[in-house]
């Protein structure tokens, strides 16, 4: 099953309308109360992401279930370039993406950082190229998982790897970390794609 595709705004319109989407969900499938409210913990951390993602203005939000497998989407097509970004931190006193702050503040990271065309310079543990799949599509097209992420982050901890450590202990405090059984993000030329995926079944 595919729900109604929501348009979404940073300005926070439409959101409300989401989440009211996503009970609607638990309601339909006779979720247990903690289920649905697992499904609206993820929904809540995804539309709270919306508001900040590379300034763009709005984005596409649904959802799809099948055998008990709940996948949250939201989409946007990003227009920031390598320019603009750095027009953007220039602002601040440390060039750096102040908001880059646990899990969820990295993957928007990743959003603002995912126009590059070489992911192999980034040096964020969470960029590495390693934690990215390639899609078999052109150069820029590519995928990140949570859970190639947390395998990846693992071994770096092992070795003692501060930047390694501090991110493991922001993911043992991420709501999205503890609740969902994969994110996945998809980056397809200008598109990125954030899916939030729950096993309830």
């Amino acid at each position: 099953m595919k729900t109604d595709v929501i348009r979404v705004y940073s300005s926070g319109a439409q959101m409300e309308k989401a989440l009211d989407q996503v009970e609607k969900v638990a309601a339909y499938k006779e979720l247990a109360p903690r289920q649905a409210l697992h499904l609206r913990l993820l929904a809540e951390e995804m539309m709270g992401m919306m508001r900040s993602i590379t300034g763009e203005k709005e984005g596409e939000f649904w959802i799809e279930d099948e055998n008990g497998e709940y996948r949250l989407h939201l989409r946007v097509n990003t227009h920031m370039d390598s320019d603009k970004r750095e027009k953007l931190l220039s602002v601040s006193k440390s060039g750096k993406n102040e908001a880059a702050r646990g899990l969820m503040g990295r993957i928007r990271d990743m959003f603002d950082q995912s126009m590059d065309d070489d992911v192999a310079s980034v040096t964020s543990p969470l960029l590495a190229p390693d934690m990215f799949e390639q899609t078999g599509l052109p150069s820029l097209d590519r995928e990140w998982s949570l859970m190639r992420y947390v395998d990846a982050l693992s071994a770096k901890v092992q070795q003692n790897d501060p930047a390694a450590k501090e991110a493991w202990d922001e993911l043992e405090v991420s709501v999205v970390a503890h609740v969902a059984n994969d994110v996945k993000v998809s980056i397809k030329g200008r598109t990125v794609e954030l899916t939030i995926i729950k096993q309830l079944g």
